[in-house]
């Protein structure tokens, strides 16, 4: 096909990126570790790790993780917020030849229960703040290997004991739970895994280019979350390509190992986890930002020291905006704002621009492409809307529901092919059917226009989900959850324009029992749905529109809001 968007690429950027430089992440993984032992990885709460310290204490949970017995591939649970356990955790995964399958800490019971128990996961590395969750669902679970973090477990032997005691008893953030033994399942914590684990030798794994790496969750429009399977060659292909998509921009920094990337958005989601490989790759170093959505004590630690990569959705950097004190740092070293996740504003973006005099470029990707396909060029002047061209090595068509492609400007659904592309749905043989093109493009969902330039601009999405602050929310596993409330008849979820979200979600309910209240509604949902897939907006009808075969038509309720 004609890559008419490589005549577009900024000055140093590669057409294509060698996917099989590296057998596997490990080894690139490792080859940072070796060169970058002596230079600073993260900096999280004022306490430093460096590349050598994460080298060591990942190969000790590693060669721990092997000494349990654990099957070549087998699946391994991280529930982490942005702590420096996280980053151990994932190259200790990797290293000993497992796969990462990242889990969202704030997760219901019953979410929780569903990706564990649909990866298989025989591990899990979770902070005890989140431990009593996996507490309702572990016995129904293959989990048999918990090893529970605190806080302060890498915060320094003071300074982490005292923050792990404050967590725990002041802020009384560590629910009480009891993890049951039975049926030979251990529970120990973090620290005491890597004791272990320092009594062993970390085996290199055998693993080739095409080993599942993670299994990354995403929503499903069964109401189900799908593990999308990112194998060796997958993570690495993609990391390379936002080294070569990002470096031109980075380049005035002169020393790459010097960048500061902040880390707010959170680890387990794609978007962050991506360019967290991309430090490690380069040997430059992440702020960690535990709790992001204290903006306040968040503009602190900026205010430390200069940021040269800040990635954010459009909520995040809206938030930043709004905060004084965030309007007085300085922003002469900030090289690229990344935006992603969700739909970038305009509005935002041209504050963004004023305050910092720096261009806020958007981009485009999936859980299944590694968060990586489209973004605009990092010597853009000016915010377009689009969400840019097909980085190194990848391939965006316009498709119709044939698979034929469309001619320019004709919009149709957006299509992407590419090292970085999955290749399928864990266990999921009729959706990874469906997924992909007779010429091997994987259909997104997304409807786009492309212009003759090369950039894509999405226009709608085909599938009806809601896109939250950055996350996805399908309607068919709220509706599934709202209509288990008592009183409900039955319910319909679309998304509505936030200011602040980007999209919010607004539930219609058909009432069994008038006495139904909107509190008891949104009670439920509290008990059974994480927070940004609570519905914002209740609203109760008589009855709600539908198709002549009963299909309710949500189209019309969106019109209609």
């Amino acid at each position: 096909m004609d890559r008419i968007w490589l005549r577009n690429y900024p000055p140093g950027v590669p057409h294509e990126v060698d996917a099989d430089a590296y057998p596997s992440v490990a080894q690139m993984l490792e080859e940072s570790f070796r060169r970058h032992a002596d230079r600073p990885f993260s900096v999280c709460m004022d306490r430093w790790m460096r590349y050598g310290e994460l080298d060591r204490l990942s190969a000790r949970l590693g060669a721990w993780l092997q000494g349990q017995g654990l099957e070549p591939g087998a699946r391994v649970a991280i529930m982490l917020p942005n702590v420096p356990q996280f980053a151990v955790t994932m190259a200790a995964v990797l290293r000993a030849g497992y796969t990462c399958v990242n889990v969202n800490p704030l997760y219901t019971a019953r979410e929780l229960a569903h990706q564990l128990q649909d990866s298989g996961a025989c591990a899990i590395v979770i902070l005890e703040n989140f431990a009593h969750t996996l507490a309702e669902v572990i016995e129904d679970t293959a989990v048999r290997h918990v090893v529970v973090a605190s806080m302060g477990d890498l915060l320094g032997p003071w300074r982490g004991r005292w923050i792990s005691f404050a967590v725990r008893h002041l802020a009384k953030m560590v629910p009480a739970y009891a993890l049951p033994l039975s049926g030979g399942r251990q529970v120990l914590p973090f620290r005491r895994a890597l004791a272990l684990g320092a009594r062993r030798r970390l085996n290199p794994p055998r693993v080739t280019p095409d080993t599942p790496a993670f299994l990354q969750y995403t929503g499903g429009t069964t109401g189900l979350s799908k593990g999308a399977v990112l194998t060796q060659r997958n993570i690495v292909a993609a990391t390379l390509q936002a080294e070569a998509w990002f470096g031109p921009a980075l380049a005035r920094v002169g020393d790459t190992r010097r960048i500061n990337s902040i880390a707010a958005l959170p680890l387990y989601h794609i978007f962050a986890l991506t360019l967290c490989l991309l430090a490690i790759r380069q040997g430059s170093h992440l702020t960690l930002i535990p709790n992001p959505r204290d903006i306040p004590k968040f503009v602190q630690v900026l205010k430390k020291r200069p940021f040269h990569l800040l990635p954010a959705v459009n909520t995040l950097f809206n938030a930043l905006l709004q905060n004084a004190q965030f309007r007085r740092l300085d922003f002469s070293q900030l090289c690229v704002s990344q935006a992603g996740g969700m739909a970038a504003s305009e509005a935002t973006a041209g504050q963004w621009k004023r305050l910092t005099g720096n261009t806020m470029i958007e981009g485009w990707g999936m859980s299944e492409t590694c968060a990586i396909g489209t973004n605009n060029p990092v010597n853009s002047q000016a915010f377009n809307g689009s969400i840019g061209l097909p980085l190194p090595g990848i391939d965006i068509a316009i498709k119709d529901d044939a698979g034929a492609s469309l001619p320019l400007g004709q919009p149709g659904e957006i299509c992407i092919r590419g090292p970085n592309v999955m290749p399928g749905y864990w266990n999921q043989p009729e959706e990874n059917a469906r997924a992909f093109t007779a010429d091997g493009f994987m259909r997104t969902g997304d409807i786009g226009v492309m212009d003759a330039q090369g950039y894509t601009r999405i226009v709608d999405r085909k599938k009806d989900m809601i896109l939250v602050s950055g996350f996805n929310v399908y309607p068919n596993e709220l509706e599934q959850v709202v209509a288990q409330c008592p009183g409900v008849l039955e319910c319909a979820a679309v998304g509505v324009t936030d200011d602040k979200q980007g999209e919010a979600i607004k539930v219609f309910v058909v009432r069994s029992d008038p006495a139904l209240t909107e509190n008891e509604v949104e009670r439920h949902c509290h008990q059974h749905l994480t927070g940004y897939k609570r519905p914002k907006y209740i609203e109760f009808r008589d009855e709600l529109p539908k198709t002549n075969v009963g299909k309710i038509l949500r189209r019309e309720l969106r019109a209609s809001k």
